[in-house]
């Protein structure tokens, strides 16, 4: 397999989006990039699709500008280029929350690191004795496809329906560890501030997301495939595309 598949996000305050994206596009067409860039106010997300070598040129150019410098993409392989084109898009949000007082721009999210996390649910508890939940932020049918053992999974059709979910059971996290996680770590972040917004305690994000603990444990706690959006469809503990597996198949 040949082909790096790329993704990243950085929240970053962003002003001058049309001719950003001109920049963005052009360069990934010079490259033969496939893939799609959000790019928004508050920052960059990015799903890229190529060779090692454009894929490194590309990134050397992004984080030539200091907004992009701290990007930390997370990396699989595949035979095959999974988009069809590439288009840079411009978004009002680069994941929608639609709650405007959460600015994740203005400073990051606590997080934990993966083998941080893997040795908390090996031990039933943190470092302080707490018990840990972890919280699925993702959408019903990317949790159909695989998730955390005994992760709260509120079922949304859409991460706008994230604040209403977590403010009726707000209740089931007092005295816990709550580490929300998400494919790559967009969505659990945003949702990590909104928690603390509403005044929740020992509250993380899993840094890097679903798609950074496969890279950096060997998936122990995991059940399934992670869904992916791209026509690879989901990909295993490996980093492998994978094929998207029912209820009835995970538990087999």
């Amino acid at each position: 397999m040949s082909i790096i598949n790329l993704s990243a996000y950085r929240f970053v305050s962003l002003d001058d989006l049309p001719a950003l994206r001109e920049r963005v596009l052009e360069r990934c067409l010079a490259l033969e990039l496939k893939g799609t860039i959000l790019l928004a106010p508050e920052g960059i997300n990015l799903f890229l699709a190529g060779p090692r070598a454009p894929i490194d040129t590309f990134m050397d150019w992004l984080r030539d500008d200091p907004r992009f410098a701290g990007l930390e993409p997370k990396e699989s392989i595949s035979d095959a280029v999974p988009f069809g084109r590439m288009r840079v898009r411009l978004k009002k949000e680069i994941i929608t929350m639609r709650m405007p007082t959460i600015r994740p721009e203005g400073g990051r999210a606590p997080a934990v690191k993966p083998a941080t996390l893997q040795r908390w649910l090996a031990q039933g508890h943190d470092d302080d004795g707490r018990e840990v939940v972890l919280l699925d932020t993702r959408n019903d049918y990317e949790t159909d496809a695989g998730l955390f053992e005994q992760a709260v999974d509120y079922r949304i059709a859409s991460f706008t329906e994230f604040p209403a979910a977590i403010a009726a059971d707000r209740a089931r996290f007092d005295n816990k560890t709550v580490v929300s996680y998400c494919t790559g770590g967009i969505r659990c972040e945003k949702a990590v501030l909104h928690m603390q917004d509403i005044g929740m305690e020992h509250v993380y994000q899993l840094e890097g997301g679903i798609l950074k603990y496969f890279e950096e444990t060997d998936g122990a706690h995991w059940r399934g495939t992670c869904f992916v959006f791209d026509e690879r469809g989901a990909v295993n503990t490996d980093l492998a595309p994978s094929p998207l597996l029912t209820s009835g198949e995970k538990d087999a």
